[in-house]
Order: structure tokens, then sequence, then C-alpha cells
């Protein structure tokens, strides 16, 4: 409904409906639908999900991907992970859990309810619940108690019945026993590695070759898509300097907050020290221990003690004369807190050992604690009061224009009569290259990538204002010319075929040494054979050098087996190995690994049984989903 009042809204009429409804939308995004299956993307046992749930999760699932993969998500993740029917997934099997919950009648109360919202301490103020805070804070994220309330009865009612299926796990001593006697078992390898690096050489990159290569990868080269847009920027920063704020409200602040202005007590010491690690034997901290209270006699004698520091300490302030600045009580390891604080100006502690060594303390000043004067904080908050009161200032601002530009018809009709709010014309650009800011902000970006041609955004709230966004064109994903992208082909092209030729050798060697019954046999001088110790199940350090999944495949050998069928690739290198003994190990486990252990079956044990039971529930419920929308 929204995308046609946006392409649509010269009609007089649609103008007029669009002045009641627009404020409504304004924050709803493009192509939202009201009411009905329109607006539902499933129904589980006729309950809806509707498509908001769904968008508001699917964004944050590609946001975070989007921080693992720090700002960039490689070109098809996103379709290779399926991730719109992840999320979907998750999404039907949160209502199977809170419907089979109740059948099963578990309940969430108001007042368990109400009572785990006053344990929040986001919510509290001194350690008790402020109401004030509470709706003040839910403002903030706009969003009412009752949601609030409501979505937090469902997270409750779901921990609850995972607890209750949860606790039919169970592991019994015999299945300790049997798993512990698997993990004890140990195993010894000869090995070694054909890796893609060492046939570099011997790749030679023919042109024909080369361009039947590319053909059939043409599509891992595409262009990124690109847009070009208008939009209309409202800063936070403009409004500022408009803002006025009383001595009165800046003196009632202060007053109400005097607690955030007081000032512990700091101390500025200098200190000398000599490191000592875990490693080090009695011997050497003996040793160290000595030196640290020959040094420590020297500067009682009277010698310069930031020199001495300067001389003898092993901590990077030693070129500062061992000066540490001021800092509180906490913000040093522990014994060299507690030395610090029972001293007095000008002192010199004894030797005092920590993690990092052996210490001689030097106490300069000793700055008292108090609290900051409303005179030293004013600036600090009018600036606070100012920020709180601008968001609202700049909102209003935007909605403003947005409205004129749904009562205009359109960006251009807007813009028209050069008395709106300026607009800025972006070049094409990438969600990889944006342009600078607003642009690069990572909500600007999302709902500017999510636009179609020729749709108008909501507004769209960034870091440093709101911003109202046209896609003025698309330019879809490109296959280059292999020439403009010939430099990254041919260095992809020859760690392929590099890995090719290993893993062909890998596979020659391995072949021959079955056939002559011993790596040895097969394995040349230059690419060499290694032998590890005993690799135990249950210790990954044991096994050195040698890869996990070479050690997982070794403990998979049939009896009898002492060559795997084929290499293991890791990496860019293809191991071989042979077995050289397999035998239980001689040292059991304690309790705590026991333990340990029982703790690891008994999760693995509810995690099957959470699962089947959500397939079970899954496979009698009656699950619709509208594919359109998910598409």
């Amino acid at each position: 409904m929204l995308n046609i009042l946006r392409k649509k809204a010269q009609s007089i009429v649609i103008q007029a409906v669009v002045l009641i409804i627009a404020i409504v939308f304004i924050f709803w995004g493009v192509g939202t639908n009201i009411g009905g299956k329109r607006n539902m993307l499933a129904s589980v046992n006729g309950v809806e999900i509707p498509y908001q749930d769904y968008q508001r999760n699917y964004d944050n699932a590609v946001e975070n991907l989007r921080v693992q993969f720090g700002g960039s998500i490689p070109q098809g993740l996103l379709e290779g992970l399926d991730l719109n029917r992840q999320v979907l997934n998750q999404l039907i099997q949160a209502e199977i859990l809170r419907q089979g919950g109740r059948k099963m009648g578990i309940t969430v109360s108001k007042l368990a309810t109400q009572e785990e919202i006053m344990d929040m301490e986001v919510f509290q103020t001194d350690g008790q619940f402020d109401l004030a805070r509470y709706r003040e804070i839910l403002s903030q994220n706009r969003m009412t108690p009752t949601v609030f309330e409501a979505g937090l009865r469902n997270d409750l009612l779901t921990s609850k019945v995972t607890e209750a299926i949860r606790s039919f796990a169970l592991v019994t001593d015999n299945q300790v026993e049997t798993v512990a006697a698997y993990a004890g078992e140990e195993v010894k390898l000869a090995y070694a590695a054909v890796r893609g690096e060492d046939m570099t050489a011997r790749v030679r990159i023919e042109e024909e070759a080369l361009a039947a290569w590319y053909d059939e990868r043409k599509n891992d080269y595409l262009s990124d898509p690109k847009i070009r847009l208008q939009y209309l920027f409202f800063s936070y920063d403009d409004d500022l300097g408009q803002l006025t704020v009383t001595d009165e409200a800046v003196r009632a602040y202060y007053e109400e907050n005097i607690g955030t202005y007081s000032v512990p007590e700091r101390r500025r010491a200098r200190h000398i020290l000599l490191r000592v690690s875990e490693s080090d034997d009695a011997g050497v901290r003996a040793a160290r221990k000595k030196k640290a209270e020959e040094i420590l006699e020297m500067a009682r004698e009277g010698n310069d003690f930031a020199e001495l520091a300067r001389q003898y300490s092993e901590d990077p302030s030693a070129a500062n004369g061992g000066d540490l600045g001021f800092f509180s009580r906490g913000a040093m390891v522990e014994p060299f807190d507690d030395a610090v604080f029972r001293m007095q100006p000008g002192d010199i502690s004894e030797v005092v050992e920590t993690v990092f060594g052996f210490h001689i303390i030097n106490l300069e000043e000793v700055s008292q604690s108090g609290v900051r004067s409303l005179d030293e904080v004013r600036d600090e908050i009018v600036d606070q009061l100012k920020q709180k009161v601008v968001k609202g200032t700049t909102f209003k601002r935007a909605s403003q224009a947005y409205e004129d530009i749904i009562r205009a018809g359109s960006l251009a009709n807007y813009t028209a009569g050069g008395e709106g709010e300026p607009v800025t014309q972006t070049d094409y650009f990438s969600r990889n290259e944006p342009s600078g800011p607003p642009v690069s902000d990572p909500r600007f970006l999302q709902e500017a990538f999510r636009l179609k041609k020729g749709e108008l955004s909501s507004l769209v709230e960034t870091g440093d204002g709101y911003a109202i966004l046209f896609v003025d064109d698309v330019q879809e994903p490109q296959v280059p010319a292999l020439e403009a992208v010939r430099e990254q082909v041919e260095v992809d092209y020859r760690r392929a075929r590099s890995l090719e030729l290993a893993r062909e050798e890998a596979e020659r060697l391995l072949n021959e040494a079955r056939d002559k019954k011993s790596l040895a046999a097969a394995v040349p001088a230059e690419i060499g054979i290694k032998e590890s110790g005993y690799i135990r199940h249950t210790d990954p350090a044991s096994a050195g050098e040698v890869p996990a999944q070479v050690v997982q495949e070794a403990f998979e050998l049939s009896a009898g087996e002492k060559l795997p069928q084929q290499p293991a690739a890791v990496g860019d290198a293809f191991y071989l190995f042979e077995l050289v003994e397999k035998r239980q190990g001689d040292r059991s486990m304690d309790e705590s690994e026991r333990a340990k252990l029982r703790e690891q079956l008994l999760t693995s044990v509810e995690n099957e049984l959470m699962t089947g039971w959500l397939t079970w529930m899954e496979s009698k419920a009656d699950i619709w989903v509208n594919e359109q929308l998910l598409r």
C-alpha cells in the first residue's frame, strides 16, 4: 500500500489520506501490508508469524554476519547459507516450542514476568527497580511495556519448556566408562604433506586454458551491485547549535546526578619491574628477586628513582622513568594495588611480587577523593542535555520533510520548488565502497540496498541523524572481461592448479605406499616423513603439528588398516599418514576429567532430546508459509 502511495501520490484524495497515515509508516519501510495473510509470512497451528518479526530477525542475522566478516559479506554467502529459510525455521521452532509448552501445562504468570523485569539491572537505580527509567528506556527503543512484556513472557516460556525437556536427559556410569575408554585410545603416526605452494613452479599459464578456466568461474568475479541515490540528511549537529539549556536545567541535572561526578582517590607512582614468567624455575626467580633487592637498596640510599627505572626496569614505563601516572584503587594487579594504597607520598615499597615479576614502587602523589564542581562539569552537562533533546528536534524536522515529499507526490516535485531541504546526489557506489558519511553508516547502507529503483525509503536513523533515500538508478552485477581482472584470475588459477597438482601427487604417492605397504618406501626425501608422539583422543595438544583432521581419520581406520584410502586435505596441503601404533593409553581419567566428560555427554543427550522433540512436534503441526514473501 505504501509503495503505491509513494508512486501515485499526485491524487488529491491520496494526498489527503497520506497526511493522516504517513507518520504511522515512517519507520515501517517500503512494501508493508496491513492485515490478512498479505502481511503474514507463516502460521503455526493458526498462530501468525508476522513478516515484520521475520524481517527484524533477518536484518539482525545479516548485520551479525557483516560484523563477523569485517563489514563486507562475501558474494553469495547469504544464498549459500539459505539464511532466509534459517531465520524462518527459527521463528517456527520458537512458536512450536511455546505451543508445546502450553500443552504440557507450562505457563509464565504476569507476576513472574514482572519479577524478572524488576531484577534486570538496566531498569534499576541504586539497586532498586525504577518505573520511570523502565518507561524511558522502552520509549527510547520505540517499544511499549505491553509489547516488551509479551516478548519477555515468550522468552521465559521458551526457557521453561527447554529446561523441562532437557530434564529427561540421563547419562549412566556405563556410558561414561565406554566413552572414557574410547577417549583413552592413543595413536602414533608417520606422516608427510604435499603442499600446493611446492607445486607453483610447475604451473604454466596457457592462454586457452586460462580463458576456459575463467569462463567456468566468471560468476566468482561479478562486480558488486551499485546504486545511485538522491538523499536528504538531517544532522543532529545542525540542530545542536539551535538548542539552548537554562542554568536552572543544568543545576537540576547536576544535583540529580551528583554521584556521577564523584572522583575517587587517585595515586601517582613510579615503579621498577624485573620480569619473571611461569616457566622460570625457582633458581631463576630467586636470582631475579635478589637483583630487585639490590636495586631497592640503591633507591633507599638516595639514588634517583626515575634514573634507576630507566636503567633497570623491564616495563614499557621505563622510558618515562617508571612513571605510571594517576590511577585509582583496583586499576592495578592486586598485590601492587594493595602496596600502593598502604603507602605515604615519598615512600619506597619493599619488593612486591605479582604475576608480572618483582616490583619496587615509589609513591609520588595522592589526589584525594571528592566531587567535581558544577563549574567543572557545566559544559559536559549542557552537551548531555542537548544530546537528549536533539534527536526529537531532528526527527521532527525530518518527519516534516517526509510529509512534504509525500504531499508533493515525488522527490522531484519536492525539489522543484527550491524551498525544501537540500538534496544530495551520489555517484554510483557499491555496499563495499560507499562514498563516506552519512552513506557509509551501516543503517544507511542497509536501507539503501534494500530499496528498488524508483523507491523512496522511510526515515532512516543513523548514528549522526536521519535520512530519506530515493534510489535513482541500479547497476546490476556485471561479469567483467578477462583482461579487466586478469591479474587476480592468474593468481587464482595458479593456486587452483597448484592444489590440483598437489592432490594428484599425494594420491600417486599414497597409491604407491599402499602397493609397497609402507609410506617410507613411497615418499621421496625432499618431501620427508615425520613421526608423531602418542596422540590421545581427548588431548588435542598431544597431536603437536599433526592436523586435527589427520588425527580423526587415523582413529577411524578399520582394524588391520595402516594407510588411509585418500590423502587428507587440510588447507592447501594434502597429508599422507601411516598408523605406526594404536594402543590404550596408560593414563586413566581423574575425577574432574570424568565429571567434565559426563557433563559433555549430558549436554549431547539434552540436545538430541530437544532436536527430536522439535522434529516430532513439527511433523504434527499445521504449518503454512507464504513463499512469495519469503523470496
